[in-house]
């Protein structure tokens, strides 16, 4: 019997939960609960960690599940390296359910970078106005760059002060469009963006909109995790959980 445990927190997570609950498939959805209201889903849900590769290999044997999906945030290494680990170790079933990095456009200005610590050393040497667009869990990478002003898009107003002395939040949820992102970009005077390369199309609008207006965008790579099944469709997910699928390593 398939018992599912989706890993999610991304648009492709909520999309797959509505498919695995329309096709009436036994699975939980867990989030990380890294934010205030996440989305309710129509699967049981919980939310918070499991206490490193070993509470979560305790829970896949507790709750008996028998495949992980993980399709949490490109950027979320450490919760991927869990479930890598805790599948390895339990013989549960693993694949990722990730969507496909950006690739640059004509008229793009890209400069990719490894990491935080190598975009928060691109910045510019003068002041400018830098719309950083990497979530709150990694503003401090930027304290020692407070000659920009930031611009910050958060999903929870932010809870004490923030490591940045001359900063800006918008809070807000995406999914975000182009005209919306360049009117954000042109409020604000914006002089440079920085990105994740998480993928996707929920966030791309910012890039796109950077690109209407010529500004520069510092582009940060994903992490690097080991192999493992990769499914980039929801048909390819449930291939994988009815046992036919191929995805290789």
């Amino acid at each position: 019997m398939t018992r599912v445990l989706l890993l999610g927190g991304t648009t492709e997570a909520s999309l797959l939960a509505r498919h695995l609950a329309a096709a009436r498939v036994d699975a939980v959805f867990s989030y990380a609960g890294r934010t205030g209201a996440p989305v309710a889903q129509p699967l049981p849900t919980r939310i918070g960690g499991f206490g490193g590769p070993t509470g979560l290999a305790r829970f896949l044997a507790a709750e008996r599940i028998t495949h992980v999906v993980d399709a949490t945030h490109p950027f979320a290494a450490r919760m991927s390296l869990n479930a890598i680990e805790a599948c390895a170790g339990t013989g549960v079933a693993l694949c990722a359910f990730e969507r496909a990095p950006w690739q640059a456009a004509a008229g793009d200005r890209w400069t990719r970078v490894p990491d935080l610590a190598a975009a928060a050393a691109a910045l510019p040497a003068r002041p400018a106005r830098i719309f950083l667009a990497i979530g709150r869990q990694n503003l401090s990478a930027f304290a020692g760059r407070p000659e920009h002003h930031y611009l910050l898009r958060l999903v929870d107003p932010p809870e004490g002060d923030l490591p940045l002395p001359d900063a800006t939040a918008v809070i807000a949820r995406g999914p975000f469009d182009v005209e919306g992102d360049i009117a954000l970009l042109r409020a604000h005077r914006i002089d440079m963006v920085v990105a994740k390369n998480a993928g996707g199309t929920g966030a791309r609008a910012k890039l796109d909109a950077a690109r209407a207006l010529g500004l520069p965008v510092i582009l940060i790579d994903r992490p690097c995790l080991p192999s493992r099944p990769i499914a980039e469709t929801i048909e390819q997910v449930m291939a994988f959980l009815a046992h036919r699928a191929d995805l290789g390593v």
